[in-house]
Order: C-alpha cells, then sequence, then structure tokens
C-alpha cells in the first residue's frame, strides 16, 4: 500500500479550515469519531497486525455508512466522502491480501473501484497484492481501471500537426541588460552561483540555489510580485514556501538574468475539473542547441538512457513511445521526500503533460500581482483539444512554432 494512502480521509481534510472544523455538526462529529480508529489503523499496519488493521477499517467503514447527510452536506461533502470510501476500501483490501485472505481482498477492491478508485499504475505496482495479482478476478478488475491511467491517457492522445501559425505570436525574451535583471544577477551573486563550470553545470547549480533557498508549498501562492527578489524576499520574510508556478518563474527569472532564454511552462491535464497542474522551467542551451526541463520544485531534470539531458518535447515523446527515460537521482521535494522516475514521470507528469502553456514574453515580472498588465498565453494542445480551461489561451497544435528556437531578446 502506498503511504499516501494512509490518511484516508486526506480529502475531507483537505476542504477544512486550519482547525479542521467544518461548518457541519455531523461532520466534526464523524472525523472526531474516525481520527483515533485511522489512527490506531496505521499502526496497526505498519506493526504487520493485519488482523487488527481488517477490524479498525471495518469499523470505519460501519461509521461512514451509517452516515445520513442533508442534501446541503452531501452537495458540499459527498464527493470527498466516496473518495475516502473507494481508499478506505482499497486499505482493506491490501490488509486482506497481506492476511492471505484473497477471496476477501478481490471484494474489497471490487469495492473501492465501485466507489471510485481509479489510480492503476498505484494498484498494478502495489507490492500489498502480491498474493491476488496473478489472480484472474483481480486482473480484470484492474484492468477496467486502465482507462484512467494517466499514462494511458496521454498515449492515447491524438497527436501534433504543422500548421500556419503566421497569426500568432513569437516568444520573446527579456534581455540580461534589462536593470531589474541586472539587478537580480547582483542580488543573487548569480555568477558565483553558476560557478565556472560549463553552460550546462550552471544550468544545474541555479538550479539547485532555487530549490535550496526557497521552499515548496503547493497550498501557498505567495503574496508578492512575480519576480525572483519579492519571491524570495516574501519567503526570507514570512517563513512560508510558495507554489510550483512561482518557483518556476524565479528560476526563469535567474536563467534569464543570465542571459538564457528561458520559460516557465504550465503543464495541465486532459480532465478540465482537475485543478492540481505543475509549473516548471525549460531553458535554451546553446551548447545542445534545444530547449531543457528544468524542475526547481523537485530539483529534477530528465536524461534518455545514454546520459542526454532532455526538452520538455523528447519527455512527452518519451513517455508516450514507451523509451527509456532517467530522472536525476539527487530529484527531491524539499529535502525531505526523494522522488522515483515512476512516480514523478509515469504518473505525475504524464497526468499533466498532456498539454501546455506558456506566456508569449518571459520577463522580469511577467505576471504582475498588483498591476493590470494584459498578457497572451500560448497552448500547445493535441489536434482538436479544447475544454473550459483553454478559453483564454491562445492555442496550437504545431510544436515547431511552439519550441521555436529563441530569437534575439528583447528590453
Amino acid at each position: 500500500m502506498k503511504k499516501d494512502l494512509l490518511l484516508f480521509f486526506a480529502l475531507i481534510i483537505a476542504a477544512l479550515s486550519a482547525h479542521a472544523q467544518t461548518d457541519s455538526e455531523r461532520m466534526n462529529k464523524l472525523i472526531a469519531e474516525l481520527t483515533p480508529l485511522d489512527s490506531a489503523y496505521k499502526a496497526q499496519y505498519e506493526n504487520k497486525d493485519y488482523s487488527a488493521a481488517i477490524q479498525s477499517i471495518n469499523q470505519m467503514l460501519k461509521i461512514w455508512n451509517g452516515m445520513e447527510l442533508s442534501k446541503e452536506e452531501n452537495e458540499k461533502y459527498g464527493a470527498a466522502i466516496k473518495n475516502s470510501v473507494a481508499i478506505l476500501y482499497y486499505n482493506q483490501a491490501c490488509s486482506y491480501s497481506l492476511a492471505n485472505k484473497r477471496k476477501e481482498a478481490i471484494d474489497a477492491f471490487r469495492q473501492s473501484v465501485a466507489y471510485g478508485y481509479t489510480n492503476y499504475r498505484s494498484a498494478k505496482n502495489d507490492e500489498d497484492f502480491k498474493n491476488i495479482q496473478n489472480d484472474k478476478k483481480f486482473k480484470k478488475i484492474l484492468e477496467s481501471i486502465h482507462q484512467y491511467d494517466k499514462l494511458f491517457i496521454l498515449q492515447h492522445s491524438k497527436g501534433y500537426n504543422k500548421e500556419n501559425t503566421d497569426s500568432l505570436p513569437h516568444f520573446r525574451y527579456q534581455s540580461p541588460e534589462n536593470y531589474p535583471l541586472e539587478y537580480t544577477r547582483n542580488f543573487f551573486n548569480l555568477d558565483s552561483v553558476a560557478g565556472n563550470g560549463d553552460e550546462i553545470s550552471k544550468f544545474k547549480n541555479i538550479l539547485k540555489f532555487v530549490h535550496d533557498t526557497i521552499p515548496h508549498d503547493g497550498g501557498n501562492f505567495g503574496f508578492c510580485e512575480s519576480d525572483p527578489i519579492d519571491i524570495y524576499n516574501y519567503h526570507k520574510t514570512t517563513g512560508k514556501g510558495v507554489n510550483c508556478r512561482q518557483l518556476a518563474i524565479t528560476l526563469c527569472g535567474m536563467y534569464l538574468a543570465m542571459g538564457y532564454p528561458a520559460r516557465y511552462v504550465t503543464c495541465l491535464p486532459q480532465d478540465a475539473n482537475d485543478s492540481d497542474c505543475h509549473v516548471i522551467c525549460c531553458v535554451y542551451s546553446q551548447k545542445l542547441d534545444k530547449w531543457l526541463w528544468m524542475d526547481p520544485t523537485f530539483n529534477a531534470y530528465v536524461e534518455d538512457d545514454k546520459g542526454n539531458l532532455l526538452s520538455i518535447e523528447e519527455v512527452r515523446s518519451r513517455l508516450i513511445a514507451n523509451q527509456p527515460l532517467v530522472l536525476n537521482e539527487d530529484a527531491n521535494w524539499n529535502n525531505k521526500k526523494t522522488y522515483n522516475k515512476e512516480y514523478y514521470l509515469d504518473y505525475y507528469m504524464a497526468k499533466n503533460l498532456y498539454w501546455l502553456e506558456c506566456t508569449d514574453f518571459n520577463c522580469f515580472n511577467p505576471e504582475p500581482r498588483f498591476r493590470d498588465i494584459k498578457r497572451t498565453y500560448i497552448g500547445l494542445v493535441p489536434q482538436g483539444f479544447t475544454s473550459k480551461a483553454t478559453e483564454d489561451t491562445m492555442l496550437t497544435s504545431d510544436p515547431d512554432y511552439f519550441w521555436q528556437k529563441p530569437a534575439t531578446a528583447k528590453n
């Protein structure tokens, strides 16, 4: 079982205030009842006392199933409760499997899917299911959710196509001689940060500097301007981290300050109702004559099996073609949790590489917080793809246009 699933009602907690209180007395009572049972279950699971773990889950399911919500409560919490119950049944299936109760494990997994569990890759690779992985019934249930696998969805997306892009703007990059970028270079002493190595080593050193200097907090959009200095000062003043967008803008600004064309790239899922996207950076290498993937949230870059650094487009294409990809060994979150290729690329980024979006002008403070400056955003989408998330974006399916080589930098 994946550790991320242990907190089975995290989906409900996410909807609560900092004090884990809802405006529903019934929900508050429910959470108070479930919290000690969940803690007991986690301890029992970690101690491999699977019989006791099953009993704790059964008690939690009894509480869930005995709930009677008002129409208003159901509208507000119903989806989160359903997802939580799906995870509970998944955890139950894991415990039954580990206790060598195969029939019960398969029945519980079936219930989990019935309640909406769709993480095909997690279930397929879960070591807790070793006892049932070869069972025909388990395989059939597993295959029924294959269609929801994020890599499967990406691999079955429509391709790109050469188009007439004369009406679309050219991508532009602010000159490092622009005063705010000159100031950024001196403020962070970026020449020292970058070091005396070659171009690639400088890219990696600046990437690591941003990752190590400003922590990531996906739930916090820092209340500051969108430039490296303001974002850094916001963290130093408040002690808070910032979201992936602000980290990518910071890295992009530092690359621009050093004279390297760079973009922050919003990577988005197919599902417009999925609010989780990811923002990374790409920097143009004159040495390699291509854009390179740089992700400050996870201190991540990607290579092929021969050690060649890859662009965002190359990573996406290789995911679709099931070709080898290698994530750097020191990829991590806030220097606390390491990430591997299977989660970061095959699941998380496969979900978020369905379509991509960039601004046409990358510069110091590209998205002013307190000034109304209109920016143009351009999206690279599979042929024919539209959704409510693309309504304010100029769309193209032409990768040659989208990943065009940088022109002369502009002030």
